[in-house]
């Protein structure tokens, strides 16, 4: 399957930002203004949220300004991407049970846990190709959302390192998978999470089994997580990457 790029410009700070498309997976690559192979970071935004979310751009930026390629996409149901009549109406019962203050775990397993099945076999289809071009070198880190993190990270040799973001729902299967994690691990979790179990991140961290894993916690609510750990996670990929 061939990637091919649908448009490009080259930013203030001198990235080159660049939408492709490959089969029917939109997605956005930045790359820095150095003509040598790069490392690449896969960035993944939570479940749902486009891949033109201003939080994920600021990271990318910020990543590729660093020395990395970095890549993003739309997986199925994310984004601009059609979703199913059965995932409208379960995000719709998310909605209703979130507002009713109910239960809302057995929602997420049903909403998350087929996100993260649909997304990884489009993610490895995105590496094979982006491996290909002639300015990334690779190795592969990956950032971002911790469920589809885990199941990458178990069955994608080729990633040496990875970045998780705390919140968000991580399924039963993915937190069964935790001990099978063993590359390099920092692990971002914002005490104050108003929608994720502060205990339930704690022992997902506990079950890592990555020789090297860094647990960063910091005050405030989801949102709130703090500019700088943008540039310790640039140290993290540096010491694994580079």
């Amino acid at each position: 399957m061939a990637l091919h790029f649908t448009s490009e410009q080259r930013l203030d700070d001198g990235i080159l930002e660049r939408a492709f498309i490959l089969g029917e997976i939109p997605g956005t690559l930045w790359t820095p203004a150095s003509a040598a192979p790069v490392p690449l970071v896969l960035m993944a935004h939570n479940n749902g949220l486009p891949k033109s979310d201003p939080r994920l751009i600021a990271r990318a930026r910020h990543t590729a300004a660093a020395g990395y390629a970095v890549a993003t996409i739309d997986a199925v149901g994310c984004g601009d991407r059609p979703r199913s009549a059965a995932d409208e109406q379960v995000r719709a019962e998310l909605r209703r049970a979130m507002r009713a203050d109910e239960p809302v775990d057995e929602i997420f397993e049903s909403l998350v846990g087929p996100l993260v099945e649909h997304a990884v076999p489009e993610w490895r289809t995105t590496l094979d190709a982006l491996l290909e071009l002639p300015e990334i070198g690779g190795p592969v880190g990956y950032s971002g959302w911790t469920a589809l993190g885990i199941r990458l990270a178990v069955l994608e040799p080729r990633i040496a390192a990875v970045g998780f973001f705390a919140g968000g729902f991580v399924p039963r299967a993915q937190r069964e998978q935790a001990p099978q994690v063993t590359v390099p691990l920092l692990f971002l979790l914002q005490w104050d999470d108003e929608g994720n179990p502060r205990q339930r991140a704690l022992d997902l961290f506990d079950a890592f089994a990555a020789k090297e894993k860094t647990l960063h916690a910091n005050l405030g609510g989801h949102l709130g997580t703090p500019w700088f750990e943008l540039q310790d996670g640039a140290r993290f990929f540096g010491r694994h990457l580079k």
